[in-house]
């Protein structure tokens, strides 16, 4: 897996019906936080046949302009796109899995998920109040911990990103002072008064991370497993702490309401539940309703229904939350009323 997460384009078999499509070749781009499953799903599908996929994890942002731009088969992004947005580029979204966001640190002598920190603790670091690591607010939550008098290296997203969005939708819900400061959005205005330092993709914050004494990061959990970083407990909606773990994730996933989501647009954050881990986060799928070339989107659309009926394992392995049997069926519904040929019929039967 580690050489998978260092790749930025992979190459995958997707299921024909009933024979290999060798030269078939399926181009996608987006979000690096599915990447992991992805990647997975594609070395399954390369044992069983032989049309390719080409998946370029270049950041939500560049997902979503390279879908706009017709320059790809589908588009991937954390950031979901209101239904405004989607009427308007003629385009259709559903969520393909849902994963985690966590904290991520770098401080000698503390071992993963000994570290707690709460939401608003977690944005005063970003935004610069809370600058060292024995800070009164971090000690006050962890009584016993030893922590060092040096300072805390913000790690965040350089490029546009869905994990960006999603982490400064969760700091908005929990901390006035970021929502009124830095707002909610796929690249924002990082505060100066932190130390910051900016890495591309969730493997360049995790390698920013690991190399960078006293730094603190977000990524995907899968990257936080792959690069071995040491996570943090986080305090939820309810007020406990919670780990990072399977358990947790679904506790969050379990309260969302898709069949009210218009587009599937929904955010995951801050979730009620005594278990519910805090960040968690849904990643979409983009594709054009009028398709031109009705083949590829067929293998589109083959290539993630496969994901859902058979993916499951392979994405609970890495600690992402597969989605639930009754908003697969809304999907696949939407997929055969919306998603047509230029002549105006259904692709997916």
């Amino acid at each position: 897996m580690n050489k998978l997460l260092k790749g930025v384009v992979l190459s995958c078999a997707v299921m024909g019906s009933g024979s290999v499509l060798a030269d078939t070749v399926i181009n996608g781009a987006g979000a690096t936080f599915p990447y992991p499953v992805y990647a997975k799903w594609a070395e399954q599908y390369n044992k069983e046949t032989g049309v390719k996929l080409n998946y370029q994890a270049i950041g939500s942002g560049g997902g979503i302009k390279q879908i706009i731009a017709n320059t790809v088969d589908f588009g991937a992004s954390d950031a979901p796109l209101d239904k405004a947005q989607l009427d308007k580029e003629g385009l259709v979204q559903f969520p393909a899995v849902m994963g985690s966001i966590v904290a991520v640190i770098n401080v000698p002598g503390i071992k993963p998920g000994e570290l707690k920190l709460s939401g608003t603790v977690l944005a005063d670091i970003y935004l610069g109040k809370v600058k060292y690591w024995d800070d009164a607010a971090i000690a006050g939550l962890n009584p016993g911990v030893k922590l060092p008098h040096s300072p805390i290296y913000a790690v965040h997203r350089s490029d546009g990103s869905g994990t960006t969005y999603n982490f400064t939708d969760y700091l908005a819900r929990v901390s006035s002072d970021w929502q009124g400061q830095v707002g909610v959005g796929k690249e924002v205005a990082w505060p100066k008064d932190a130390h910051q330092l900016g890495g591309k993709g969730n493997a360049g914050v995790a390698n920013f991370v690991k190399r960078t004494k006293g730094a603190i990061g977000y990524v995907e959990f899968a990257y936080a497993k792959s690069s071995n970083l040491t996570y943090t407990q986080m305090q939820n909606k309810s007020g406990a702490f919670v780990a990072p773990t399977m358990a947790a994730f679904q506790a969050a996933a379990a309260n969302a309401d898709w069949a009210n989501a218009p587009g599937f647009k929904l955010m995951l954050n801050d979730q009620p539940g005594a278990t519910s881990w805090p960040m968690t986060a849904a990643t979409f799928i983009l594709m054009h309703k009028d398709q031109a070339n009705v083949d590829t989107a067929k293998e589109v659309l083959k290539f993630f229904e496969w994901g859902y009926a058979k993916g499951d394992n392979l994405a609970a392995e890495l600690e992402y939350v597969p989605m639930p049997d009754n908003v697969v069926k809304m999907v696949e519904t939407m997929w055969h009323s919306d998603i047509k040929s230029s002549q105006g019929q259904a692709i997916y039967q």
